[in-house]
């Protein structure tokens, strides 16, 4: 049941605009899954599901290969990064001192689309994406990632 509740979400996000769990759940209503918010909630952690901006709006996205990722990059993020912010088309993160670039080096290694190029000290890194809107993705594929478990 939850394996084809799974798959009837990542097919409703990748053909429909999704904007908050209260549709998704509503959507799936109609393919005959009776679910709650807290199950849609659940859900959304487990296929790790980002916010991704659309014409202004945002809605739901899954993060394409997230468990191909080198998990050596990943535990690197998850044990280094302490903090993340936005400025227009930059990420900046802080992460634990003489960290920087060595988590810098992972997030190249990932080879994410969002990203141009990356400056690092001792312990920040400014990452130059290619738009405001490819900074939030980015940022919040990295969120993805430090909450992916082992």
């Amino acid at each position: 049941m939850k394996k084809g509740r799974h798959e009837a979400i990542i097919e409703l996000i990748r053909n429909n605009e999704i904007e908050n769990q209260s549709e998704l759940a509503y959507k799936l209503s109609e393919l005959g899954f009776d679910v709650t918010q807290a199950t849609v909630s659940r859900d959304i952690q487990k296929l790790n599901l980002i916010k991704v901006k659309s014409k202004g709006k945002f809605k739901y996205a899954v993060v394409e290969n997230a468990d191909n990722f080198s998990e050596k990059y990943v535990r690197i993020i998850r044990e280094t990064i302490k903090s993340m912010d936005v400025a227009k088309n930059l990420v900046v993160i802080k992460t634990q001192a003489g960290m920087a670039m060595a988590t810098a080096a992972a997030l190249d290694g990932l080879k994410l689309d969002e990203i141009v190029g990356s400056l690092a000290g001792d312990d920040a890194i400014f990452v130059a994406t290619k738009s405001d809107d490819n900074a939030m993705i980015l940022m919040n594929k990295v969120e993805v990632l430090m909450r992916k478990e082992n």
